[in-house]
């Protein structure tokens, strides 16, 4: 879950998040929330994140705790699964939970005047029933994502639509993307085929990696 504003969007976020559960092929539905606050410029960034993702095969709503937007759709998409609930603090999870089940009266938090970030409510992760059929864990918010679990070619192979395309690269699967001669993904960026935020948001996880000392890594996690 996330929002265009209050806190304001981080679109790198997103995929980071999306990093963490793609290696394992978890299905994930991406909630903008708080759109009782979206003025015309917030509408044009979701337009905009709604259609990339939704290209890449991503599950996209647009929700108000507030209004009720988007819980109906929210709610058959919960109904008899085991769902996670995860985002940056102050993004509304704990407000969106108890309108898809009032009777969970969870505690939610305003955002900080002075920051402009969320505060925690949530401290612990927990799983609750739903009256329709499933369940549902509540987790605190995220600060920050790491990947020390990960190998720089496994950030590549994790992009889906880098991964579609590395089989016309010249090195395969081991290029990175980069600087390699007859890239693939570099040839679609160039087109406008590929999303120049996700290529931008690949890089930076790339060099993170990168800069890891190899004791930093954690290998078989």
């Amino acid at each position: 879950m996330t929002t265009i504003t209050n806190p304001r969007l981080k679109p790198g976020f997103i995929d980071r998040f999306l990093l963490m559960v793609e290696p394992y092929e978890i299905p994930t539905i991406i909630v903008f929330n708080k759109a009782d606050l979206y003025e015309d410029a917030d509408f044009e960034v979701f337009a905009y994140m709604e259609d990339l993702y939704q290209g890449l095969g991503y599950t996209v709503i647009l929700a108000s705790a507030k209004t009720g937007d988007g819980v109906k759709e929210l709610k058959a998409l919960l109904k008899d699964k085991v769902t996670m609930l995860s985002g940056q603090s102050g993004v509304g999870k704990s407000s969106l939970l108890n309108q898809i089940q009032a009777s969970l009266q969870l505690r939610v938090g305003d955002i900080s005047e002075y920051s402009g970030k969320g505060q925690h409510t949530t401290t612990f992760a927990e799983m609750h029933p739903l009256d329709f059929g499933g369940q549902i864990i509540d987790t605190p918010g995220i600060k920050t994502l790491g990947f020390i679990h990960l190998e720089p070619n496994q950030i590549a192979h994790n992009f889906r639509e880098f991964f579609a395309l590395s089989s016309q690269c010249r090195f395969g699967g081991a290029c990175l993307h980069r600087n390699e001669p007859n890239c693939a993904v570099k040839a679609a960026l160039e087109k406008e085929e590929i999303s120049p935020l996700r290529y931008e948001n690949y890089l930076y996880i790339l060099q993170e990696i990168e800069d890891l000392n190899h004791w930093e890594r954690k290998k078989n996690m």
